[in-house]
């Protein structure tokens, strides 16, 4: 009714620790499907979003042929392109990089790169996440360019006098559809970490 994720699959992983708010996870080998498109963050978000959800929809050719639906996830991941790393399952991520953005939906636990259906849009690859260890806060409210800005700030800054050392680029992970009422929401901030 209010857009509330309700038994979505979401990629699997063991608090090990935490930093003031921050969780410490891990996060076994993923599969995902991602797109890289041009533009704002927001516009870049939704463009990546509905490529996606086509391949998740059925725009896509099964192993043996035919085509069908996979099972949605959460959370979708925003991340820069261009050099920088993506890590995505349910939730949605994004990441940035010069108006290039990477947009990834992970795969449901137990897809393989061999069962999993190929995309009809050349744009939308496939790609295995290796097992990670990631440091991540969680929001809620309105996921806009400045709110994910200022928590990937603060995320960095709690981790900054912490024996964990970020290990690449923050990625942005957003688990609810558009409409969910803000202060319902669901979004995180992640970076992966190394213990120092």
């Amino acid at each position: 009714m209010f857009g509330i994720r309700s038994g979505t699959p979401q990629p699997g992983y063991t608090v090990t620790g935490r930093v003031g708010a921050v969780q410490i996870r891990n996060y076994g080998p993923r599969l995902a499907a991602e797109t890289t498109v041009e533009g704002g963050e927001i516009g870049s978000r939704s463009t990546g979003f509905r490529k996606l959800a086509s391949y998740i929809f059925g725009a896509n050719t099964r192993p043996g042929g035919g085509s069908g639906k996979i099972a949605m996830t959460a959370p979708v991941e925003q991340a820069g392109a261009g050099g920088s790393r993506i890590a995505m399952t349910a939730p949605v991520a994004q990441q940035g990089s010069n108006g290039r953005w990477t947009i990834r939906f992970f795969l449901p636990a137990g897809m393989t790169m061999a069962t999993a259906p190929r995309p009809h849009d050349p744009s939308v690859q496939l790609v295995e996440i290796p097992a990670e260890t990631m440091a991540v806060l969680r929001f809620s409210g309105s996921p806009g360019a400045g709110s994910v800005a200022a928590h990937s700030e603060r995320l960095l800054a709690t981790l900054a006098h912490s024996p964990w050392q970020p290990e690449g680029s923050v990625v942005a992970w957003f688990y609810d559809p558009p409409w969910t009422l803000p202060w319902l929401r669901r979004n995180e901030v992640a970076v992966p970490v190394e213990h120092r």
